[in-house]
């Protein structure tokens, strides 16, 4: 992570874990001594609506705490296109799922259609879609260190969901490191 400021956004639906996702990697960062905002947006449905998470990343203080253009955008649902689309930096690293997010307009960016519910299934249930991006998120983008992540997910997660979100972490890994590695 070379710039001062750098800034993701995990954008999907409610229900999606997107949140968790957000404050997971926010936890992980600072606890790496970088200083982070998160912010939130969801419609008022609990369901199914528009809902991303934003995180501002810097070394030094975060002058402002919302984000004004993404460095890296994972999408797992359509509907989170659109809002996003236009705050988007060229040539950000853009993560979204073939099942959920087929479609995205044509650009200048490497975009990365990964299985990422398919693998959450998979592993057993959908619900650990959120992990499995963010296991992706991390192995194409290199913002935080593994140790430090799963520490955070060892400490949040209940433990009848540990080792499956172990696994889905571990699955995101393995999914985006053939994409890291050719990008290398």
């Amino acid at each position: 992570m070379a710039a001062t400021r750098f800034e993701v956004r995990f954008g999907g639906t409610g229900g999606q874990g997107l949140l968790l996702s957000g404050k997971m990697l926010a936890d992980a960062l600072a606890s790496e001594g970088k200083n982070v905002a998160q912010s939130q947006t969801y419609e008022p449905t609990s369901r199914g609506g528009f809902c991303n998470a934003d995180l501002v990343i810097a070394n030094g203080e975060v002058d402002y705490p919302l984000p004004i253009a993404f460095d890296c955008l994972v999408l797992l649902d359509q509907l989170a296109v659109k809002p996003s689309w236009s705050r988007t930096k060229p040539n950000a690293l853009v993560i979204a799922d073939t099942r959920n997010c087929p479609d995205l307009p044509a650009g200048d960016y490497p975009c990365h259609h990964l299985p990422l519910s398919r693998t959450a299934i998979e592993l057993g249930s959908e619900r650990v879609t959120n992990i499995v991006a963010l296991g992706a998120l991390l192995e194409l983008s290199g913002i935080c260190k593994r140790a430090s992540i799963e520490r955070v997910l060892r400490a949040s997660s209940p433990r009848s969901f540990l080792d499956l979100n172990l696994d889905a972490l571990a699955a995101g890994y393995a999914l985006a490191a053939p994409v890291a590695a050719a990008a290398s």
